[in-house]
């Protein structure tokens, strides 16, 4: 079946209903990639990446699809200069030398409804480690244009000190001024056009 052909067709699985098979691409301006994290062990931190691409190969049965995330490190914001500027040193994500952070799926899981594991490597300063997404598939539709979209979210909880993320600033009381745990946050729209 033609891509055109396709981006009209819908099908049931499991309950919900699902495009036919084929790729989409993230829709940059209807897409939040983002992250959470403690400072001060009190005060929550978010932050988000505005440069962010992404394709997915959506299967008949979409425990069959496939999805690679490619994000531009520089382009992360969290609302304050001299934070941004510390995360983007080579304290954390040292942007000179590693402009991309990677993640690519290594299989996809059915739990129930329209909930999905998404489990792929999590590439950060050209370290990989193993990561699993609770996943949700968030419906199909069409744009204005006559596009398909379909809405996915993920989210998960990393240890950043797996990836080489170790500087955690000592406090005088103890205390260390960011967390290790950072939880990461996905909420996308793919579309596809005729």
């Amino acid at each position: 079946m033609s891509e055109a052909k396709a981006v009209r067709k819908v099908h049931p699985w499991n309950g919900l209903t699902i495009p036919a098979p084929g790729t989409f691409t993230l829709d940059p301006a209807h897409a939040n990639v983002g992250f959470v994290a403690t400072q001060l062990k009190v005060v929550t931190v978010r932050g988000r990446f505005e440069d962010v691409t992404a394709t997915l190969h959506l299967g008949q049965d979409p425990t069959a699809s496939s999805v690679e995330v490619v994000v531009k490190t520089a382009s992360l914001s969290t609302g304050q200069s001299d934070r941004d500027a510390l995360l983007r040193s080579d304290h954390f994500f040292d942007v000179e030398n590693h402009p991309e952070l990677t993640f690519r799926s290594t299989g996809i899981q059915h739990v129930t409804g329209n909930e999905f594991t998404l489990d792929g490597h999590l590439t950060i300063r050209d370290r990989s480690n193993p990561v699993r997404f609770a996943a949700s598939f968030d419906g199909v539709g069409f744009d204005p244009w006559g596009a398909q979209v379909i809405g996915l979210s993920a989210s998960t909880e990393i240890n950043r000190q797996q990836w080489g993320l170790t500087w955690h600033g000592v406090l005088e009381t103890g205390g260390v001024l960011i967390g290790k745990k950072v939880t990461l946050e996905i909420d996308a729209e793919f579309n596809r056009r005729p």
